[in-house]
């Protein structure tokens, strides 16, 4: 793949990935009454999302065979840090607010860890660009749902 070109697939598809939380803002914006539902959906997204980064890195550190136990470790935290995040709000009483907040400032800095962990993803003309503009809308809009999210 080297110096390949981004195929149009993950263009609009990744385009697309932005929907789900951008319709939970709206959601919550347009009927006060769906904010807490809203909230928890476009949460529970972002974590799958961040849970899905941490599988593509998974898949970079095998296909490079890479026999070190770093790569793979930073590959489960996202899943891990979904998980945290998410639980004392859904199942003790924690704040949604906050675990949406640092959730948005997890996946805004997602990219940077795709230039630690491999050689692949790099070398594809616009993965970066695309990358970052994915991160920062999904991590913009999460950040958001976490200021409208009830106390």
């Amino acid at each position: 793949m080297n110096h390949a070109h981004l195929p149009r697939p993950p263009l609009i598809l990744g385009a697309a990935g932005v929907l789900p939380p951008l319709l939970c803002v709206a959601l919550a914006l347009v009927d006060p009454t769906l904010i807490l539902p809203a909230t928890i959906g476009g949460g529970l997204y972002a974590a799958l999302i961040l849970s899905f980064l941490g599988g593509m890195w998974w898949m970079e550190a095998l296909l490079r065979r890479d026999d070190r136990g770093w790569p793979y470790l930073v590959a489960v935290l996202p899943s891990l840090i979904g998980w945290a995040l998410l639980l004392p709000p859904l199942l003790a009483g924690g704040s949604i607010r906050l675990a949406l907040i640092l959730l948005g400032l997890v996946i805004m800095v997602t990219p940077l860890v795709d230039l630690r962990v491999g050689t692949a993803m790099r070398t594809i003309t616009g993965w970066a660009r695309l990358r970052w503009a994915l991160s920062l809308g999904l991590g913009g809009l999460t950040l958001i749902l976490g200021l409208i999210a009830p106390r």
